[in-house]
């Protein structure tokens, strides 16, 4: 009815498996919060940093672009850069998850 014993022995292996895995996908996220990625926006007129914890943490803007632009074009430059940065450690935070899951194609929420 249930299969053979050896079945519970094989998902006894996965959860214990699964555990440590956990345990090493916190301490590589805990590692790559320090990470820091740059986007761009308006030929790099516009720079934005994050961190591998999705945060932006800088954002330059060419002193040239700051005085001439206007305040709308330099807004959507801004929204751009960020969200180019965003993307970048997004990339970075699911590409170091695969090396470390094998690329099973594991989907972590609030992570990914």
């Amino acid at each position: 009815m249930f299969g053979s014993i050896g079945n519970l022995g094989d998902m006894a292996r996965l959860f214990k498996d699964a555990g440590k895995l956990k345990e090493r996908m916190e301490v590589l996220q805990e590692q790559l919060g320090d990470t820091v990625v740059e986007g761009s926006a308006g030929g790099g007129m516009v720079k934005a940093r994050a961190n591998g914890r999705q945060e932006i943490v800088s954002v330059e803007i060419d002193k040239e672009i700051a005085t001439s632009a206007d305040t709308e074009m330099l807004q959507d430059l801004v929204v751009a850069a960020c969200n180019a940065a965003l993307e970048r450690s997004k990339e970075m935070l699911s590409g170091e998850f695969a090396k470390l899951t094998g690329g099973l194609g594991i989907n972590i929420p609030g992570i990914m």
